[in-house]
């Protein structure tokens, strides 16, 4: 059964406490000051700054890097408030949580949750959004040719343009739009991915150029892009795709997220 938006519970690694963002202090936001900063924070995901304080009080600690507690303080403010919720348990397992099993619950958690909001709000774009990234990441997990048998590939594309239909400007679902075709190809190769699931490698090196475009500071894209370089075009685009790893990782983070996303790309960087 999908989890209710505003249940206040944080299913998966319910028996211990998340493991901490160990640079806690270092970004330290105020609602002044994240106001302020937000269409900077937030331009990957469009998401519009609440008018709420309590909701607002949930995105700092976000940007702050306390992603539990800013999970457990937006499912308590209910509506828009899981979209907070998701995005830090998003966070959470993609960069600190240690377990393959609680990272799939956790991913598989957000993707309910999202989907519940989405029926209650359908016109809210990172409701669609954070349901297909949940359904992406999980069909990572347990291997993309599986889940794409079990059909989460059509899910996760459809999710995805309702997003880009819903809010034009959103870079971060063209990455995961652009994912989506980089994965398949890689996985089952150009002609059967186009032929059965519609993936197409120009429109993914399309989806990725765009979202560097509407969101140019984004470490994060810059990451995906360099590992969809390397699925899409093979060993030849290796130089190409360092250079981008190399631009993500001299980053100059302005929040915790940013913080791991550099991070990622210097341990990345370390392994070529």
């Amino acid at each position: 059964m999908p989890a209710r938006p505003g249940s206040g519970q944080l299913r998966g690694n319910t028996m211990a406490k998340w493991t901490a963002f160990t640079h806690l202090g270092e970004y330290p936001f105020s609602t002044t000051s994240l106001k302020q900063g937000w269409l900077r924070l937030h331009a990957g995901d469009m998401e519009p700054c609440p008018r709420d304080a309590r909701l607002l009080r949930a995105w700092t600690l976000f940007h702050q890097g306390e992603f539990e507690q800013a999970a457990l303080e937006g499912l308590r403010c209910g509506g828009s408030g899981v979209t907070a919720a998701n995005k830090a348990t998003i966070v959470y397992a993609n960069h600190l949580e240690p377990s393959d099993k609680v990272r799939l619950e956790l991913f598989m958690q957000v993707a309910e949750r999202a989907q519940t909001q989405a029926v209650q709000d359908p016109d809210n774009a990172n409701a669609w959004y954070w349901q297909a990234y949940g359904l992406g990441r999980y069909s990572q997990g347990i291997s993309v040719t599986k889940a794409l048998a079990q059909g989460l590939g059509s899910r996760v594309r459809h999710a995805l343009e309702r997003t880009i239909q819903l809010e034009p400007r959103h870079a971060d679902a063209r990455v995961a739009l652009g994912a989506f075709h980089a994965e398949v190809i890689d996985k089952v190769g150009s002609l059967i991915g186009g032929m059965t699931y519609g993936a197409n490698k120009e429109t993914g090196l399309q989806l990725y150029q765009d979202a560097l475009r509407l969101n140019p500071r984004s470490a994060n894209t810059m990451i995906e892009y360099a590992n969809a370089l390397l699925m899409m075009e093979g060993e030849k685009s290796l130089g190409e795709s360092t250079e981008w790893l190399r631009k993500a990782a001299a980053c100059k983070p302005a929040d915790a997220l940013e913080r791991l996303e550099v991070e990622s790309a210097i341990a990345e960087l370390a392994q070529r």
